[in-house]
């Protein structure tokens, strides 16, 4: 686990008083809601119901969309349950749980944790939990945020000012201190790869931290950090109080990057199909819904409550917008960088099998999977794209199909070039590694 210790690990998902203190200040607004009109889209599936799992993120709205619009009532699936999870390890053991045990079928989650759970990598019995990824949920949305002690410093995307940083800290028998929200997560790889780029190995010049992304801000807040990595609506809310600011978002790192998955457990799709099928449908669906600007009021108001977000509209709607106060005297209107749900024209629920090969890529980087992994054959076990194509084509979506389960080669701020017909030739390229 690299220069992360399992026992840190255990402590910080497991929560901490000053996070759960502070959710509890931070109100949410009701709103009105209504409900899809069954269509022909409803079928006679296996079970009427399954229970999903998300965290208190703006990237999980199409699921809480899909459930509070009535799109999954639509489909045959007027009993699915989505239920908030405390923290990304929650989220893995409620999956190793299983429903019938009291845990969940399938989560919102970080797109490489289905490939880490089949594998067996982090499953508290070591041993693998099959998993399919069904969509890609979102793609960019999430942020860098930096503690108000370094506004002086103005760390952006690309700047020395963060290898000074990082300097000085070890002077003074320090780590620079970075939070992300699950070891080879997501926000971990962009937190990595964003002090890589900028000159700082994270293995020996940063100290990595596990941290639920709704504690983030009150972790800023009480010096536990210096920088975190997460998903809104924690990035603006950390500049809306002021405690400290947004260095890069991570559309800027890698545009339209891929972010969160819609995930089941492989038995439960195997044993229903037709259910998960309908359930695939409610969510493309809901996807649109929320990518629609005609929406956005709603979706903020919806997801605010507090059984989701448990946060201020004020929060939410901003960055959804496009709207970005980086709390540094930056600001940018219309941004195409925001978190973007559904596109057909981009494809951006498809899961891209070259974008899954990316993480594996970045995960065998840092030692959470070993080198001799078979990347192709795990992806091709997981990635579920075809399902996908079944529920576009069920809802008349032949049009958001791309071509290829590839986007071809992807390039990052710094120049690098990922070719995912050539993955090897860019890990090589990369100066830092988990074991330099």
């Amino acid at each position: 686990m690299s220069n992360l210790s399992r026992r840190r690990f255990l402590i910080t998902a497991a929560g901490t008083a000053a996070g759960a203190v502070w959710l509890s200040a931070c109100g949410g607004k009701k709103a009105a809601t209504t409900t899809a009109p069954a269509g022909a889209g409803a079928s006679d599936t296996e079970v009427k119901g399954a229970t999903l799992g998300f965290i208190a993120l703006t990237d999980a709205s199409p699921l809480i969309i899909a459930k509070e619009k009535g799109f999954f009532a639509k489909h045959g699936m007027p009993d699915v349950k989505v239920v908030k999870q405390t923290s990304w390890a929650a989220t893995r053991d409620n999956l190793e749980l299983g429903a019938d045990r009291g845990g969940i079928d399938g989560a919102h989650i970080l797109t490489p944790m289905p490939y880490l759970l089949t594998a067996g990598t982090i499953t508290k019995t070591s041993k693998p939990l099959p998993m399919y990824i069904l969509a890609r949920l979102n793609v960019n949305g999430q942020g860098l945020s930096l503690s108000n002690e370094f506004l002086k410093e103005k760390v952006t995307l690309q700047s020395p000012k963060i290898k000074e940083i990082a300097d000085r800290k070890k002077a003074e028998g320090k780590l620079l201190k970075a939070a992300m929200t699950f070891p080879g997560g997501t926000h971990d790889l962009w937190m990595r790869y964003w002090l890589s780029a900028n000159g700082v190995n994270p293995v020996s010049e940063a100290d990595l931290v596990v941290v639920p992304p709704a504690q983030m801000v009150a972790n800023l807040q009480t010096g536990t950090m210096d920088t975190f990595c997460v998903g809104e609506p924690w990035n603006q809310r950390t500049v809306n109080k002021k405690i400290g600011y947004t260095g890069a978002i991570t559309g800027e790192l890698w545009k339209d990057h891929p972010e969160k998955a819609f995930s089941m457990r492989a038995d439960w799709v195997d044993k229903n199909p037709k259910a998960t099928k309908a359930m695939l449908m409610a969510v493309q669906e809901a996807q649109m819904w929320c990518q629609d600007p005609a929406n956005l009021q709603e979706l903020c108001e919806i997801t605010s409550k507090d059984k989701y977000f448990k946060c201020n509209v004020e929060d939410i709607k901003p960055r959804l917008a496009g709207t970005f106060d980086f709390g540094d005297g930056r600001s940018v209107t219309d941004s195409p960088l925001r978190m973007h749900f559904w596109k057909e024209t981009d494809s951006h629920s498809f899961p891209y099998k070259s974008h899954d090969l990316w993480f594996l890529t970045e995960d065998i980087r840092w030692g959470y999977l070993p080198q001799t992994t078979d990347t192709k054959g795990l992806i091709d076990k997981v990635n579920r794209s075809d399902l996908w194509k079944e529920a576009a084509i069920a809802i008349g979506q032949e049009k958001a199909i791309p071509a290829s389960d590839s986007r071809g080669k992807e390039t990052f701020f710094d120049g690098v070039v990922f070719d995912p017909e050539n993955p090897k030739a860019y890990l090589d390229s990369l100066k830092f590694k988990a074991l330099t």
